[in-house]
């Protein structure tokens, strides 16, 4: 089986994975270790998942590893009960194994996709698992208390591995140590950053998330050499987490959909853009806390332009169920947290109202609310944020 192939480490929580697993796997690229990534969701390409040596995987390699992987699947369909079968994500799961074992990666640095102990994910033989943060999410599949999300997601723990735990409540904590003691596992509870430390991403969050990744790789290689460690973190590029794109005026993307990534976010901000008014451009998916979110990024942005995701972009991206809210509820919900909102339901032309009102107001924009806007909006960006009186053509 591919994952045999690669030492694992487990990256599980509700905020925080994909940050920490392609922190980790830097810190141990750095170290003189191998090291793959697989993340998601995806915005444009599947192969957005798949990450070998801090670069995406090429699409002949990717491509490769899904044929395989479908030569797979039609054999195991027929081998299911009528009405069942493997499903896309279970499928995206397996090419990504394929892909990092015909890489030869040394380490695999393995994002869960929703929770973990029915995750497509638990397969692997893994030597460390990291539990990031814990919030109130999908709670109609996981649980609705923060310790029943907890006890779904450490369900992946393998016996005599090692734990790393980030920042989480003292009920998380005591469950998270007991689940090591019944395993035999080693535990480590992340430290603090390094004030010291400059990382190239804004933001409390970023260092939080930095303090765990650097746990996780000291758990499988020993104590880490603090020059190494000091070079990724300067030199950190994480797409669509506090990715500041500089301009006229200013654009910030961020991927937080829930309230504990929003109220992350907000904290981030003044450090990323020193004060400015924000002119946030937001969607989100139907089933998330809009209430939440918007609550959490209410303090830190001035006005809101609310706007929705194709259904085109979300079946592209792998979620052909998921539908956008309503960019009038996510309005309503704005204008209750005491904001001034407008409703665009067009993405594209969304961004592109909040960056005249950005400029406006000598301030800059923040696209978030969801991982499938951002790309949507960056696709254009060049566009939206031409100075007025310019055109697509020139």
């Amino acid at each position: 089986m591919p994952q045999h192939r690669f030492a694992s480490i487990h990256v599980v929580g509700t905020n925080g994975k994909s940050s920490v697993a392609e922190m980790t796997a830097a810190l141990l690229e750095a170290h003189g270790r191998s090291a793959g990534v697989y993340v998601s969701p995806h915005t444009d390409r599947w192969s957005e998942r798949v990450r070998v040596g801090g670069a995406e995987i090429g699409d002949g390699e990717f491509g490769g590893a899904v044929e395989r992987v479908a030569q797979s699947v039609e054999v195991v369909n027929r081998s299911l009960d009528e009405g069942e079968s493997v499903t896309q994500f279970e499928a995206a799961t397996a090419a990504a194994f394929v892909a990092l074992a015909q890489a030869g990666v040394e380490f695999g640095v393995i994002e869960a996709g929703l929770g973990g102990r029915l995750d497509a994910t638990n397969v692997l033989p893994s030597r460390a698992t990291v539990l990031t943060s814990i919030g109130l999410e999908h709670t109609q599949w996981l649980g609705e208390t923060e310790e029943e999300i907890a006890g779904e997601k450490l369900a992946v723990l393998r016996d005599h591995s090692t734990l790393v735990l980030g920042e989480v409540d003292t009920g998380v904590r005591g469950l998270a140590e007991r689940t090591a003691r019944e395993r035999n596992a080693s535990f480590v509870v992340a430290g603090e950053h390094d004030p010291d430390l400059e990382l190239a991403v804004p933001g409390a969050y970023a260092r939080r998330n930095f303090a765990v990744a650097s746990a996780a790789a000291a758990a499988v290689l020993g104590p880490l050499d603090p020059d190494r460690v000091h070079a990724v973190a300067t030199g950190l590029d994480l797409p669509g987490r506090m990715q500041l794109l500089d301009g006229n005026p200013p654009l910030v993307l961020d991927a937080a959909h829930n309230p504990p990534g929003a109220g992350a976010l907000a904290e981030a901000l003044p450090e990323a853009l020193g004060g400015v008014p924000v002119v946030a451009c937001l969607a989100l998916l139907a089933d998330k806390d809009a209430a939440g979110v918007v609550g959490q990024l209410a303090p830190r942005i001035d006005v809101v332009v609310c706007t929705e995701l194709p259904a085109e972009r979300l079946a592209h991206a792998g979620r052909p169920a998921a539908r956008s809210l309503d960019a009038e509820q996510l309005a309503s919900a704005a204008r209750e947290a005491g904001l001034a909102a407008e409703v665009v339901r067009e993405p594209v032309a969304a961004v592109r109202r909040a960056v005249e009102e950005a400029r406006a107001r000598s301030g800059a924009v923040l696209v978030s609310g969801s991982h499938y806007l951002l790309r949507y909006a960056v696709e254009r960006s060049s566009q939206a944020r031409r100075p007025t009186g310019s055109s697509a053509s020139d």
